[in-house]
């Protein structure tokens, strides 16, 4: 059963209407028009709120007589700053959709409808307009809405949830996960339009389990919405039933291992394969137009540095393979990923004058748990490989039975991270999540960043990094002292 509060009225169910589509998909982008002077006519939206999937009526009166005009959907293009290893925040830009071309009649009116987009939440204007004059406006407030799938299953089911409707304004844009009031996470829409997906595991006894999704601007839940600066800002309750049965476990690390990178570096002179690669896997890396019978030697750039102070890392390289061109001025170079932080490293070589280089990129892996049961208190390890030294790939942050209880960061020991962890709880399976965060930045507000990102698969800033997840079986009780 799932239950959502939100200003004292039901929460409409997400997918009121099949694929309901994106805001970008209801027509062509146009200008953002501005009235000339004085409204003219008036425009009614019925009804005034709702969720996504919603169907709209528009309707209009006291417009000029059998005029063509556009009815346009405003909103804003979500995207994140990130440039130079550095983290900037994010930024909102306008944008303006043509839902319809519609004309009035004699009398000046004119009705169109169409289907509330999946889009950002909250406040938007639906506008009549003429190229950049705008002759009238109305309201409507896109509802948020969460649901869960399953509602119900054994521990270690993954709980996907789904939300529509996050808003971008300060105050609207920053929501955060609990389960069984422990802090998990921040949800995120930046660049998904106010969309949000992900899954987190059923944990804890069988029997009901409780996730709120709240907001909070300064890091976690705001508790008392009702009386905050926007008191109307949904809450929402919904239940997981966890039922006895089989533990659902998540599968091998190694089989959590990326297997696709969005956004890879162009390729350069140098061609790689594999375009990624995680530490100790083989790379082979190809170059042409070489003077035959040639020496030549393969250049391994990285950064290194100390977080403390300063800017905190500068670039470095070394001699990584050594190879002869062939006959036909070809040269390949083999040699295994070194331990190294994750993401790309330029590589390069010296041709006389000329300079050919290219780019690998190094994908975050993870071990076996050292230690997967024992009685409570039991002490196991975590072990990563190919963490990231960029604002927004060099930390981890770690979740145990969907409680957030630190980070860890990969920069001084150029990527390779070993966490330290003491099994807890009752006798039974109980889960730890590593999720990607974002170091530090210049971002006054929303202050979540830091948090582990839930929504990282989608909407991570910068690298597309993956989350790892593990199961530890606590077999008894314990002393209350951690062995070691």
């Amino acid at each position: 059963m799932v239950a959502a509060f939100a200003l004292l009225l039901p929460v409409h169910a997400a997918g009121a209407a099949n694929d309901p589509p994106r805001a970008a998909d209801l027509g062509p982008e146009v200008a953002l028009a501005s009235a000339a002077g004085p409204y003219v006519g008036r425009l009614a939206v019925t009804p005034l709120h709702g969720p996504v999937g919603t169907p709209l009526t528009v309707r209009a009166e006291g417009l000029p007589a059998g005029q063509e005009f556009a009815l346009v959907w405003r909103t804003v293009k979500g995207n994140w700053k990130v440039a130079d290893g550095e983290y900037h925040g994010r930024e909102y830009t306008p944008v303006a959709y043509r839902i319809a071309t519609v004309k009035s009649d004699r009398d000046g009116k004119l009705s169109a409808s169409f289907i509330a987009p999946d889009d950002f939440g909250f406040a938007h204007d639906i506008v009549l307009q003429q190229g950049d004059r705008l002759f009238t406006q109305a309201g409507f407030h896109l509802d948020m809405t969460v649901r869960l799938s399953p509602e119900s299953g054994p521990v270690g089911t993954p709980i996907r949830v789904d939300i529509k409707g996050i808003g971008w304004r300060q105050l609207q844009n920053s929501w955060l996960l609990l389960y069984d009031n422990n802090f998990t996470g921040w949800i995120s829409s930046v660049s998904t339009g106010g969309s949000a997906s992900f899954t987190i595991p059923a944990t804890g006894k069988p029997g009901l389990h409780v996730l709120e999704v709240l907001h909070g601007d300064f890091t976690f839940p705001y508790r008392n919405m009702q009386q905050s600066p926007e008191p109307d800002r949904p809450r929402f309750a919904l239940s997981f039933m966890l039922t006895p049965g089989d533990a659902v476990l998540p599968p091998p690390p190694e089989q959590q291992a990326q297997t696709d990178v969005r956004s890879l570096p162009p390729e350069g002179d140098l061609v790689v394969s594999p375009r990624f690669s995680r530490v100790g896997q083989p790379a082979t890396v190809h170059a042409a137009g070489m003077t035959p019978g040639r020496s030549y030697e393969l250049n391994w750039n990285t950064v290194t540095g100390n977080r403390v102070g300063g800017r905190g890392w500068e670039e470095s390289s070394s001699v990584i393979a050594k190879a002869n061109a062939d006959a036909s001025g070809r040269v390949e170079f083999r040699f295994e990923t070194p331990v190294d932080l994750g993401g790309a490293h330029a590589l390069w070589l010296q041709d006389g004058a000329a300079k050919k280089t290219g780019t690998h990129w190094i994908v975050p892996t993870a071990s076996p748990l050292t230690v997967g049961r024992g009685p409570a208190g039991t002490e196991f390890k975590i072990r990563l490989k190919g963490v990231g030294w960029t604002e927004t790939a060099n930390i981890y942050t770690v979740l145990y039975d969907n409680n957030y209880i630190g980070y860890a960061c990969g920069f001084n020991s150029q990527g390779d991270v070993e966490i330290t962890l003491y099994a807890t709880g009752e006798p039974g399976w109980h889960f730890i999540d590593l999720y990607p965060a974002i170091y530090k930045g210049k971002e006054g507000r929303p202050i979540n960043f830091r948090l582990p990102q839930l929504t990282y698969a989608a909407d991570h800033p910068g690298e597309d990094l993956p989350r790892f997840r593990f199961a530890f079986e606590v077999t008894t009780a314990g002393n209350n002292s951690p062995s070691r």
